[in-house]
């Protein structure tokens, strides 16, 4: 298959607010241009995406995965729901042999294991790290368990058992780990090489954060009781932020293999988590201290490009930082933007093979509009990308 690329610029004006915290509670940063930016991680924004996709049904469960340390009882929960005649205990074990089997180490943490001396029931067994699997692929697991549960251990020395569970957990991938893959040291050849790429937002301009003191007071204090009840500060800042993804269609077609439905072309799976992705890359949002912030906005202007040639992001149009003089950022990040793209296309790209969309709000964005195809709505970008990428993967190679 040849090559694919999707890059998904964005640019987004955040308020008052603290998105993504470092160690001591304050908004996280980075120097870029030789002055301080606001920065929300690529960790903080792909943890959004996935959220997104199971709170705005944006994809079936049975699309979509779990990353977590307590597989053991996942699984469990899945052998148990197959044979409810089972009873909790064996159920664990079972889980955990077969776990075991694809290669993830597991214990009991030390914590609750102390717990259960004190008389706590007994832990179930987690993994050292967190895994990331999908619905279809602790199903099979589950039915493996089950199918060797007379002799569990007996079952899983059987070297081809075993292959079978190493098989069932490499995959049937969803859509969020052939995305944003799977890597775990201790059994690589389970590994899946991510397809995106999410780059960390920076703001477009300088930024110092600032701190706000609050007070909290006391509702059943008397007149005679002054003071508040509670003290403290929080940190935050406000940005215009550049966002940037960049999807290799081709890896995530690998990842996904033939299909998750067996009824489908194979190039609708691909469709459907193209589409899902940029829709959520676009709306999602990290929520940290939202209850104190209120931080909802939306990207102002996205630009969407598939391209044959690498990747290419556009954040070196801010390496001088746009100045703040107190007519706001939006516009001259909107304005840089529509003088950068067309000298960093005319020297890499290939107008051959390149398509590009552009979504935008207000006046401020107008002069964005010359750089691609304009879509009034988030679904019709959606849609518009999702039918370009299914005729790409048709094309012969």
């Amino acid at each position: 298959m040849n090559r694919i690329f999707l890059d998904v610029h964005a640019l987004q004006t955040v308020p008052p607010s603290n998105l993504n915290r470092d160690d001591t509670g304050a908004p996280k940063t980075a120097v870029y241009g030789g002055v301080p930016r606001a920065r929300v991680s690529s960790q903080a924004w792909k943890r959004a995406i996935r959220t997104y996709f199971r709170d705005e049904h944006l994809l079936e469960p049975s699309e979509l995965g779990v990353r977590t340390k307590k597989v053991v009882e996942l699984l469990a929960e899945r052998i148990t729901g197959l044979d409810p005649a089972l009873s909790g205990e064996e159920a664990l074990r079972l889980a955990d042999e077969t776990v075991k089997a694809t290669g993830l180490k597991t214990e009991v943490p030390k914590r609750k294991a102390d717990q259960a001396k004190d008389g706590a029931p007994a832990p179930a067994p987690e993994t050292k790290y967190l895994v990331f699997l999908s619905a279809r692929q602790l199903d099979g697991l589950a039915r493996l368990a089950l199918e060797g549960a007379a002799d569990i251990t007996a079952f899983l020395k059987d070297k081809s058992n075993k292959d079978r569970a190493r098989q069932i957990a490499d995959s049937r991938h969803s859509v969020d780990i052939a995305l944003f893959g799977r890597m775990v040291a201790d059994a690589a050849d389970i590994n899946v090489d991510a397809a995106v790429q999410v780059a960390h937002a920076l703001s477009v301009h300088r930024v110092e954060n600032e701190s706000d003191y609050y007070t909290a007071v006391d509702d059943e204090n008397t007149e005679e009781e002054t003071g508040a009840g509670m003290i403290g500060t929080v940190d935050f800042n406000s940005a215009t932020l550049y966002r940037y993804a960049a999807l290799g269609v081709h890896q995530l077609a690998a990842n996904l293999g033939e299909g998750l439905r067996e009824d489908e072309p194979r190039t609708e799976p691909v469709r459907r988590a193209v589409e899902a992705f940029v829709h959520s890359f676009v709306a999602s949002l990290p929520t940290g201290k939202i209850n104190t912030f209120g931080h909802h906005t939306h990207p102002d202007a996205v630009i969407v490009a598939l391209r044959t040639t690498r990747p290419a992001s556009f954040v070196a149009a801010f390496e001088e930082p746009v100045p703040s003089d107190g007519s706001g950022h939006l516009r001259q990040a909107c304005d840089r933007l529509a003088a950068y793209v067309p000298d960093i296309e005319r020297a890499y790209g290939d107008k051959e093979s390149t398509l590009t969309w552009v979504l935008r709000v207000g006046a401020g964005t107008q002069k964005l509009a010359g750089l691609g195809t304009e879509t009034d709505t988030l679904h019709d970008l959606v849609t518009a990308v999702g039918r370009a990428v299914t005729e790409r993967l048709e094309k012969p190679a």
